[in-house]
């Protein structure tokens, strides 16, 4: 069976198949998935924002951006995962997990005991940034706050 949206050639269209049939259940799983990292340090770091806010002027911020960043990573963590303006919310954490990465994750600037650490949470980085782009791409799906709302507002054709 070839799915209409094939990108394989015939002999490799199971992962089309799979894609097409389970994308609405995929693009959960991968809301659920990124935001949860989010939602859940927002949430550890906000419950003591004054020792947070501590540690950012050795990153080269100022203090008062952990009360901004905080509440932006538990916020949006948790619009990601009930998939409420995905792609607003995907935009706003990636320029976060940029601003993060070369703030608190630049590996290179790091005593070389400790750059190994720092380059896998900085590469780590990079490879949410890749699904943050593709959530931003494909929306929330059928599973997602953005799909009731708007579906509220489509005539119902079938009736």
């Amino acid at each position: 069976m070839t799915s209409k949206n094939s990108s394989s050639h015939p002999y490799l269209s199971l992962a089309d198949d799979i894609a097409a049939r389970w994308q609405d259940l995929i693009i959960l799983a991968g809301r659920v998935l990124l935001g949860w990292i989010y939602m859940q340090s927002g949430f550890r770091k906000i419950w003591d924002m004054a020792a947070v806010a501590k540690t950012y002027p050795a990153r080269g911020l100022p203090e008062f951006m952990a009360y901004v960043a905080t509440p932006i990573e538990l916020v949006v963590g948790l619009f990601l995962i009930v998939g409420f303006a995905t792609r607003y919310s995907a935009v706003v954490i990636l320029i976060f997990t940029i601003v993060a990465s070369f703030s608190s994750h630049a590996y290179w600037t790091y005593p070389e005991a400790q750059q190994m650490a720092q380059a896998t949470q900085f590469w780590k980085n990079v490879s949410m940034k890749g699904g943050l782009i593709l959530l931003f791409i494909t929306a929330g799906g059928k599973y997602s706050v953005d799909w009731f709302l708007s579906s509220k507002n489509k005539p119902d054709i079938a009736a």
